[in-house]
């Protein structure tokens, strides 16, 4: 082959996936990200990806939007895709030493190659051997530690099998217990202990010793459903910075921290012309208010509209009720009317 890519994933186990493609096209780089998975047996929890074009639709004030075929793809895996930092080689710095290691050792160790097929059946190979190798860096060989990944990894996606009452379940290193296909978690002390583990309604309850320690609200296979309070305190995920570049951009997160919430969940719903719906949400605020276009962010937000149309929609409408709780009554300001006692609407002239 004269020219070719390469797609590389790496884990926590330093566990390595080489393959080379004729082209970086979407369909293409989801196709071997399947076949990783299958390999690997498991799903991360997130894919960080390179800001390749086939998997973002656009980038707004940093954040990057993905493709909404990219979005169904990782809603049917049931993972959470992220993107690396512009220009930050310590983001992805783990892949970018393994591209580099590929390269010296398998491209100039055995290539060219003549064609495709023959890249890849050479980069199995080497996966292979790499892989039963003990490692430089954390003097252990990565097929061993993908034993061990596989426990934090979620399940290949599959249909839903019937939940059973009253199973017993091991909990692992992740103080989590498996129930139809899903991840629950217990309490963190509990770990290598086993509980019972049964479906009521819509919900998962964990029993150990005939009393309750868990419980969860019933979710998909591959899901997971965590307490924070069973590890002692919520973790703290890594957190991308918003920087505005264009006009608009700035002139939006002007409007304070419900417009930077909106936009993060915007990018993250994989919004379509995520730039020209900002330029037209700033707009509105000259004829009707910041503080009005606040308060239609703030519940625009809440039921996921993000199209500048259902912002204005909203602000045309005005004064609404706040959203209650699913059941409650509901409550109305009537207009006071002028009370007539019954003598009045008696037919004059009867006896």
């Amino acid at each position: 082959m004269d020219r070719h890519s390469s797609v590389v994933t790496d884990t926590w186990s330093r566990w390595r996936f080489v393959r080379f493609a004729a082209d970086r096209r979407r369909e293409t780089v989801l196709a071997l990200l399947a076949e990783c998975f299958e390999i690997i047996g498991g799903v991360p929890a997130i894919v960080l990806a390179d800001r390749m074009a086939g998997l973002r639709a656009q980038t707004v004030a940093n954040l990057v939007v993905p493709h909404p075929d990219y979005v169904r793809f990782a809603t049917r895996y049931g993972f959470r895709p992220d993107f690396c930092e512009a220009a930050d080689p310590e983001s992805k710095g783990m892949v970018e030493n393994l591209v580099g290691y590929a390269q010296s050792d398998l491209l100039l160790g055995q290539g060219p190659f003549a064609t495709l097929g023959e890249g890849n059946e050479a980069a199995v190979l080497w996966c292979d051997e790499v892989n039963a190798r003990r490692h430089s860096e954390i003097c252990a060989v990565p097929n061993e530690r993908l034993e061990r990944e596989r426990e934090a990894l979620r399940p290949l996606p599959s249909l839903r099998p019937p939940l059973r009452c009253g199973v017993l379940r091991k909990v692992d290193r992740l103080a989590c217990v498996r129930f139809g296909s899903a991840r629950y978690s217990v309490p963190h002390a509990l770990v290598g202990h086993c509980v019972e583990v049964l479906a009521i309604g819509e919900e998962v309850v964990c029993l150990h010793n005939g009393g309750e320690v868990a419980r969860h609200p019933l979710v998909a296979p591959g899901e997971v459903a965590l307490h924070d309070e069973h590890y002692g305190g919520p973790a703290r995920p890594p957190a991308r910075a918003v920087r505005p570049r264009s006009a608009a951009e700035r002139a939006f997160l002007a409007l304070g921290a419900v417009a930077e919430g909106y936009l993060r969940s915007a990018a993250a719903a994989g919004t379509p012309r995520l730039a020209a719906q900002l330029e037209q949400l700033v707009a509105l605020q000259g004829p009707y208010g910041r503080e009005a276009l606040i308060a239609a962010l703030e519940r625009a937000a809440a039921f996921r509209r993000f199209r500048a149309a259902d912002v204005r929609a909203i602000l045309e409408a005005g004064i609404l009720p706040a959203p209650g709780v699913a059941g409650a009554a509901l409550a109305l300001e009537l207009p006071a009317v002028e009370r007539r006692p019954l003598a009045a609407y008696a037919l004059q002239g009867l006896t």
